[in-house]
């Protein structure tokens, strides 16, 4: 996770918020790559929010970043608002979106790529495991 450590991330109501702080008592992450633009990241989203809220509802250590494909600002925070969970998000214009896609290698969207706190990479296919299973894809992932 060194490509956020020490970084600026935002909530859908534009508040910035420290990454390391935010993330703290946190087990597991999602990258979330997607776009407001998106079909099939527009279907996917809600999926992800529902199973998010499940997660937080159960006490489960998992957060969600949200790392946009939007072309531009506007459209990231109307997506935010319209159907993400509450979750956090890499300010749009950031150079860390590039590094994470470059990171992840990612390309395409939705990808949802999972890792573990200290960064451990789990999977670049957390779309399906949510998809599949809900919030029980958390369980999973802590093995």
């Amino acid at each position: 996770m060194e490509y956020i450590k020490g970084k600026t991330l935002v909530k859908k109501d534009k508040t910035e918020v420290g990454a390391d702080e935010s993330l703290a008592d946190v087990e597991i992450v999602g990258f979330y790559f997607s776009a407001h633009w998106c079909p099939p990241c527009r279907a996917f989203t809600p999926v992800l929010a529902d199973a998010y809220e499940e997660m937080k509802e159960s006490g489960s250590k998992f957060e969600v970043v949200f790392v946009t494909s939007d072309r531009d600002e506007q459209s990231m925070y109307d997506y935010m608002k319209e159907c993400h969970g509450d979750w956090l998000a890499v300010p749009f214009g950031s150079e860390t979106i590039r590094d994470l896609k470059q990171k992840y290698s990612v390309t395409g969207i939705p990808t949802l790529v999972i890792v573990k706190k200290d960064g451990t990479l789990i999977t670049k296919d957390g779309r399906s495991a949510v998809q599949s299973n809900g919030a029980q894809a958390y369980k999973s992932w802590v093995k």
